[in-house]
Protein backbone atom coordinates (compact mmCIF):
# COMPACT_ATOMS: atom_id res chain seq x y z
CA UNK A 1 0.00 0.00 0.00
CA UNK A 2 2.52 2.24 -0.67
CA UNK A 3 1.34 6.01 -1.20
CA UNK A 4 -1.70 5.25 0.58
CA UNK A 5 -2.51 7.87 3.67
CA UNK A 6 -5.40 6.90 5.96
CA UNK A 7 -7.29 10.18 7.26
CA UNK A 8 -10.49 10.16 9.25
CA UNK A 9 -13.11 12.40 8.82
CA UNK A 10 -15.15 12.07 11.91
CA UNK A 11 -17.56 14.77 10.75
CA UNK A 12 -18.69 13.07 8.07
CA UNK A 13 -18.25 9.36 9.63
CA UNK A 14 -15.65 8.45 6.78
CA UNK A 15 -12.29 6.48 7.35
CA UNK A 16 -10.43 7.37 4.16
CA UNK A 17 -7.66 5.90 1.71
CA UNK A 18 -6.46 8.71 0.01
CA UNK A 19 -4.10 8.33 -3.12
CA UNK A 20 -2.38 11.06 -4.53
CA UNK A 21 -5.00 13.39 -3.32
CA UNK A 22 -8.08 10.88 -4.44
CA UNK A 23 -9.98 8.89 -2.13
CA UNK A 24 -9.49 5.39 -3.35
CA UNK A 25 -11.71 3.85 -0.19
CA UNK A 26 -13.44 4.17 2.63
CA UNK A 27 -15.12 2.93 5.55
CA UNK A 28 -18.67 4.87 6.24
CA UNK A 29 -19.54 4.95 10.20
CA UNK A 30 -21.35 6.38 12.67
CA UNK A 31 -20.44 7.39 16.28
CA UNK A 32 -22.91 5.34 18.72
CA UNK A 33 -23.03 6.97 22.35
CA UNK A 34 -25.53 4.72 24.39
CA UNK A 35 -25.29 2.21 25.54
CA UNK A 36 -21.47 3.07 25.55
CA UNK A 37 -19.47 4.56 23.59
CA UNK A 38 -18.83 2.66 20.17
CA UNK A 39 -17.18 3.33 16.37
CA UNK A 40 -20.20 1.68 13.72
CA UNK A 41 -18.81 0.65 10.62
CA UNK A 42 -21.56 0.49 8.17
CA UNK A 43 -19.91 0.03 4.44
CA UNK A 44 -17.28 -0.35 3.29
CA UNK A 45 -15.72 1.17 -0.20
CA UNK A 46 -12.79 0.75 -2.54
CA UNK A 47 -12.31 2.05 -6.23
CA UNK A 48 -13.02 -0.28 -8.65
CA UNK A 49 -9.31 0.44 -9.95
CA UNK A 50 -7.73 0.55 -6.23
CA UNK A 51 -9.21 -3.11 -5.90
CA UNK A 52 -7.16 -6.05 -4.39
CA UNK A 53 -4.51 -3.81 -3.41
CA UNK A 54 -4.91 -4.38 0.59
CA UNK A 55 -7.19 -1.35 0.82
CA UNK A 56 -10.05 -2.35 2.67
CA UNK A 57 -7.88 -4.46 5.21
CA UNK A 58 -5.86 -1.83 6.10
CA UNK A 59 -8.68 0.48 6.76
CA UNK A 60 -10.72 -1.81 9.06
CA UNK A 61 -7.37 -2.35 10.86
CA UNK A 62 -6.63 1.74 11.13
CA UNK A 63 -10.37 1.56 12.46
CA UNK A 64 -9.92 -1.17 14.79
CA UNK A 65 -6.65 1.22 15.88
CA UNK A 66 -8.11 3.98 16.38
CA UNK A 67 -11.03 2.84 18.71
CA UNK A 68 -8.61 1.19 20.76
CA UNK A 69 -6.68 4.71 21.20
CA UNK A 70 -10.14 6.71 21.78
CA UNK A 71 -10.68 3.76 24.25
CA UNK A 72 -14.08 2.81 22.60
CA UNK A 73 -14.92 -0.45 20.80
CA UNK A 74 -16.02 -1.36 17.57
CA UNK A 75 -19.76 -2.69 16.50
CA UNK A 76 -19.09 -3.69 13.13
CA UNK A 77 -22.45 -3.79 10.88
CA UNK A 78 -20.67 -3.60 7.77
CA UNK A 79 -20.06 -7.32 6.17
CA UNK A 80 -16.36 -6.85 5.04
CA UNK A 81 -15.62 -5.77 8.98
CA UNK A 82 -17.30 -8.13 10.31
CA UNK A 83 -15.14 -10.74 7.79
CA UNK A 84 -12.57 -9.07 8.66
CA UNK A 85 -12.59 -8.90 12.52
CA UNK A 86 -13.27 -12.52 12.50
CA UNK A 87 -9.89 -13.54 10.61
CA UNK A 88 -8.30 -11.17 13.04
CA UNK A 89 -9.78 -11.53 16.88
CA UNK A 90 -6.29 -10.91 18.01
CA UNK A 91 -7.18 -6.99 16.26
CA UNK A 92 -11.12 -6.95 16.60
CA UNK A 93 -12.42 -7.94 19.81
CA UNK A 94 -15.78 -8.97 19.58
CA UNK A 95 -18.41 -6.29 19.92
CA UNK A 96 -20.98 -6.96 22.92
CA UNK A 97 -24.45 -8.33 21.37
CA UNK A 98 -26.57 -5.75 23.15
CA UNK A 99 -24.07 -2.87 21.88
CA UNK A 100 -24.87 -4.52 18.35
CA UNK A 101 -28.24 -4.69 18.87
CA UNK A 102 -28.37 -0.95 19.80
CA UNK A 103 -26.54 -0.36 16.80
CA UNK A 104 -28.88 -1.67 14.28
CA UNK A 105 -31.87 0.19 16.32
CA UNK A 106 -30.05 3.24 15.52
CA UNK A 107 -29.21 2.75 11.85
CA UNK A 108 -32.93 1.22 11.83
CA UNK A 109 -33.85 5.03 13.15
CA UNK A 110 -31.93 7.08 10.26
CA UNK A 111 -32.68 5.42 6.89
CA UNK A 112 -31.56 8.14 5.33
CA UNK A 113 -27.83 8.26 6.77
CA UNK A 114 -26.59 5.82 4.54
Amino acid sequence: MDGIEIRDDREAGRLEAVADGEVVGRIEYFVLDEPAPALVPVHTVVEPAHEGKGIAGSLARELYALAAREDVVVAPLCPYVVRWAARHPEEAPAADPALLRAAKEWLAAHPGRF
